[in-house]
């Protein structure tokens, strides 16, 4: 695995688009950018489709990322706004895709979990596990930023970890598959 690499993570909004953007380089991970695309004052959803496309290939083209993560929309009651946020998601896709940059997908949950441990974190938790994390001074003033800023680092946490296709349900599954990672005092 590529241990110098730039991942951008969106978090797709019809209203408002999230990005975060940081850069691995061995073990450390540090913050490149993070904001947000505001959409509400276009009038038409094919104008915010195209505003979103725009600023994601404007976003990969600045920064060059190896990897995109995104968040995957998530089942709602209002099945006409899943659809807009899937499409969304996907002219966000297509955008990585046009420039040749993997895509990675992840439920919301996943990345919650990822950054706090809670599948159920608020926003405002996972904010502020961030901000601990990549030792960020001040956070912004909407959460959509810190949103794909957490769906790159969740990335990053889950292709880093040597385990992220297996599942434990207890202590002794886990070093029964992981004999490596215990060490054994005489």
């Amino acid at each position: 695995m590529k241990t110098d690499k730039i991942i951008l993570g969106i978090d797709p909004g019809t209203t408002i688009m999230g990005y975060g953007i940081i850069h691995i380089k061995g073990s450390d991970m540090h913050l490149i950018q993070m904001g947000v695309l505001h959409l509400s004052k276009l009038n038409s959803h094919e104008l915010k489709l195209k505003k979103i496309f725009e600023r994601t290939l404007q976003l990969v083209d600045e920064y060059k990322p190896d990897e995109f993560a995104v968040e995957a929309p998530f089942f709602g009651k209002n099945v006409q706004s899943m659809l807009k946020l899937g499409r969304a998601q996907g002219v966000a896709m297509s955008a990585a895709l046009y420039r040749n940059v993997p895509i990675f997908e992840y439920a919301p949950k996943k990345i919650k979990m990822a950054i706090t441990g809670k599948g159920t974190s608020s926003k405002e938790q996972v904010a502020a596990m961030l901000k601990s994390i990549l030792k960020i001074n001040e956070m912004p003033k909407h959460l959509d930023a810190s949103d794909g800023l957490a769906a790159a680092v969740c990335h990053y946490f889950q292709r880093n970890s040597d385990s992220h296709n297996k599942s434990y349900t207890n202590w002794s599954s886990f070093i029964k598959n992981n004999p490596k990672k215990i060490i054994k005092k005489n």
